[in-house]
């Protein structure tokens, strides 16, 4: 069985004739024109659903899946995630990663483990790195090249450049 990644969630259902209003997660909103299929989640089981229609809305896609004629058949999926598998993943760029790889990895500086990725902050000027550190408190660092030396998604390591100038520990706690 494959893994499933979440793309994206129903909000709710829009129109008459079955359409929902979905809310993407990705950042390559081109990749729902390419989908045939996507998987919902029903009682800890992935159910297939073929797509027959999508549309792009501002900040949002309206989408009309098969067998889904009307917006009581469809209330169904309101709040479900929407997930596909790994064959329908974007591919992307050298030194570009999704979340669900980073998300746990360990994280060090100057050969010395300072915690574990918990999550991945998508803000307006770069991504965020949020990390819990050896004490379980969150340490935000910010994903660019200043503070990231590398990360080998094989390992899930993240190594980052030397942090003491760049920063400090609070020492009020």
């Amino acid at each position: 069985m494959s893994d499933y990644f979440l793309i994206a969630k129903v909000v709710s259902s829009f129109g008459r004739n079955g359409r929902v209003k979905i809310i993407s997660y990705s950042g390559f909103k081109e990749r729902f024109f390419q989908l045939d299929e996507i998987f919902v989640d029903f009682f800890d089981d992935k159910k297939s659903l073929k797509v027959e229609s999508i549309e792009e809305g501002k900040d949002c896609f309206f989408v009309k899946f098969k067998n889904f004629d009307s917006n009581v058949e469809s209330e169904i999926l309101i709040g479900k995630n929407i997930y596909v598998n790994e064959n329908d993943l974007v591919k992307l760029p050298k030194d570009h990663f999704f979340i669900h790889d980073m998300i746990g990895s360990n994280v060090f500086c100057n050969d010395v483990k300072i915690g574990i990725i918990k999550d991945v902050l998508n803000l307006p000027a770069n991504d965020v790195y949020v990390i819990s550190d050896l004490n379980n408190n969150e340490r935000l660092i910010p994903a660019v090249p200043d503070f990231v030396e590398k990360f080998d998604v094989d390992e899930k390591i993240l190594i980052l450049k030397k942090l003491d100038e760049y920063y400090e520990e609070d020492d009020e706690n």
